[in-house]
């Protein structure tokens, strides 16, 4: 299958673009990168996703499947005779979208509201809410991994995929906040398993610059902060 045949439009300091991408790399599939600009939103876009207006969009045989959890399920069941990505037990299937419904409706959200705390006590009551997560993300990891390396077991699966790529922005958010919220102390088996995660070969290549994605973001949050009413 030729680079034209798949495509994804996505951005390059997206997380949830990050997602396909780093699914069609364990599938071994080619697909062309389309970076979306954002200023204004592509016609690409805004014709392909009317309903988020947002990116992951993976182009395949002429169809365009939103989403990035839709997504990286499509790409598990469209390339099916490659590395699987979600459990083929449905109890294990079933535990690892649990998760990833709490990381993308309760942890990750928790974790961006850290930025826009209103005093010192509510950013150290979010700081440790996110810390409590990465715990109970801990007893997930060694539950699901069952002594291995990934969520997944040897390779990376379904929930190494979801909390895998928002480490670059776990990273910003530490160095803006001058803390550590990923370390030995809350969650060892997680420390080791990011090392691992980020060195993979379908993520190395891929997962954006710790450096160059906090740059970005200081420039996103004095935008915001620009337009916020005094």
């Amino acid at each position: 299958m030729t680079k034209s045949e798949v495509k994804l439009l996505g951005a390059w300091q997206s997380p949830f673009a990050l997602r396909a991408r780093i699914a069609l790399n364990i599938k071994s599939v080619e697909y062309e990168f389309i970076e979306e600009s954002f200023e204004p939103k592509s016609q690409l876009l805004l014709q392909t996703n009317p309903v988020f207006k947002k990116v992951p969009v993976l182009f395949h045989r002429d169809k365009s499947i939103c989403e990035s959890l839709v997504v990286v399920e499509y790409v598990d069941e469209a390339w099916s005779f490659a590395s699987p990505i979600l459990p083929s037990d449905p109890y294990d299937r079933a535990i690892a979208r649990f998760w990833a419904t709490y990381i993308d409706n309760n942890w990750y959200p928790t974790m961006r509201s850290i930025r826009g705390a209103k005093g010192e006590d509510e950013r150290q009551r979010l700081i440790e809410e996110v810390r409590e997560g990465l715990a109970l993300l801990e007893d997930a990891f060694k539950k699901s991994s069952k002594g291995k390396a990934f969520f997944g077991g040897d390779q990376i699966g379904f929930l190494d995929i979801v909390l895998g790529s928002f480490l670059g922005w776990l990273s910003v958010v530490e160095i803006a906040n001058g803390v550590k919220l990923l370390d030995q102390d809350n969650a060892p088996g997680l420390v080791k398993w990011a090392e691992k995660f980020c060195a993979h070969t379908s993520v190395k290549d891929i997962m954006p610059e710790t450096g160059k994605l906090h740059e970005f973001a200081k420039f996103l949050w004095a935008k915001m902060d620009a337009s916020t009413p005094k």
